[in-house]
């Protein structure tokens, strides 16, 4: 172990007695951070540098891409990291809609796709992203219709599409609702009509299947799978014809310039390998602790309703709407009682409008705003559910009494 080097001891302690805000960011595995620290001291070449200390770099950057590539069950070359799930998101939507918007990317007749399918529910990251195609470079953008628990089904895709389709970006698992989406039936509709499919599933990882899913391109982030932040992962298949959004010295392929961090590609690769080995375990047994605790709330707190699908959603996600309250009032009664939770996307905080997620849904601007997101760790137990849920109750009657 070098010197001053953090513990090997599982995961660093959250800072409350019950951190439940994994989705916004994952405690930070001491394994990544002690796999990452020699390429923070004694081992710092750049890795495009042509002598010893360059090489040991540039192996271990390979070595992680190869880690990566393996959960993914995708090849070492389709693998990018990127500061983020953000940017990974604009690389993987942006740049093979650029790529593809001029000929038609896979039979190659010249026929010109300008048109792009997301959904209304996806994190700001895509449709930012389509929004800028549609400003900048004359894309059409159709957001799929969407259930009322958020899912998308095949025929409502098929219905959105177009033959000049050039890729449909949906997310793999909702950031704010936990509804899981069936990637791989939409990517094989997306398909047959000649589109690419990419989906963001940042919020999969460590809980959700990650090979086989189909898709052209995918998105991860590092703080999710208990990774330091600013690191993420463009998963796009060599192949594809991709527009760089960065440009330089042709890094990564010549999809992503910018010399690489390599200390935080190894802490990513070392996190999510982790992340995936004990994946089928902590998802069996987190999912029947937030059960419980879904059936709890909506049991001992009047007014409470639950968003997403109550059937297929992350193990580790439930999320409420919390009626005749309000939800910031609700977090910081919460965290008086030491329980940390949020009110949705972190990537929104302090936002004044409602949620786009739940008035997507139908929900109205009012009941938006008393919304509150649980996301457990893989570490939750059923005493942690069960005092979470303790504390909602307590939570929600001394609102009960100051609003009456």
């Amino acid at each position: 172990m070098a010197p001053d080097s953090p513990a090997h001891s599982g995961v660093t302690p959250s800072l409350t007695p019950l951190y439940l805000d994994t989705a916004a960011a994952a405690p930070v595995r001491r394994e990544a951070l002690e796999a990452a620290w020699p390429y923070l001291t004694g081992s710092f070449g750049n890795p495009s540098s042509h002598h010893e200390m360059g090489r040991a770099s540039a192996e271990a950057l390979l070595e992680a891409r190869r880690r990566v590539a393996r959960v993914l069950g995708m090849r070492s070359t389709d693998i990018v990291f990127t500061s983020g799930g953000t940017e990974a998101n604009n690389l993987g939507l942006i740049g093979m809609a650029l790529g593809a918007g001029d000929e038609d990317p896979r039979a190659g007749r010249g026929r010109a796709r300008r048109h792009l399918v997301t959904s209304p529910l996806d994190h700001e990251a895509v449709l930012a992203s389509a929004d800028f195609l549609r400003r900048r470079h004359g894309f059409d953008v159709t957001e799929v219709a969407v259930g009322a628990d958020g899912t998308v089904t095949p025929a409502a895709l098929d219905r959105a599409l177009r033959d000049d389709t050039a890729v449909v970006s949906l997310g793999y698992a909702n950031n704010e609702i936990g509804t899981v989406t069936d990637v791989a039936a939409l990517a094989e509709v997306a398909h047959g009509a000649g589109a690419l499919f990419h989906t963001d599933a940042v919020q999969a990882a460590g809980w959700l299947p990650l090979s086989g899913l189909g898709a052209d391109a995918l998105s991860l982030a590092g703080h999710k799978v208990g990774a330091p932040k600013g690191i993420g992962v463009a998963a796009i298949r060599a192949r594809i014809p991709l527009e760089p959004l960065i440009h330089g010295g042709g890094q990564e392929g010549g999809r992503r310039s910018g010399t690489e961090n390599v200390a935080l590609a190894v802490a990513f690769a070392t996190a999510l390998d982790l992340a995936e080995a004990q994946r089928e375990e902590a998802a069996a047994r987190v999912a029947l602790i937030r059960d419980r605790f879904i059936a709890e709330v909506l049991a001992e707190v009047d007014g409470a309703v639950l968003t997403g699908s109550a059937v297929s959603r992350t193990p580790n996600h439930a999320s409420f709407c919390f009626r005749r309250t309000s939800g910031e009032a609700m977090l910081l009664e919460l965290e008086r009682l030491g329980v940390t939770a949020s009110s949705g996307s972190a990537c929104a905080a302090g936002a004044d409008e409602p949620s786009h997620v739940l008035t997507a849904l139908g929900i109205d601007a009012e009941t938006a705003r008393t919304s509150v997101r649980f996301t457990f760790p893989a570490t939750m137990t059923t005493e942690m559910g069960r005092a979470a849920a303790a504390a909602v109750s307590e939570a929600a009657k001394r609102l009960a009494l100051a609003y009456a």
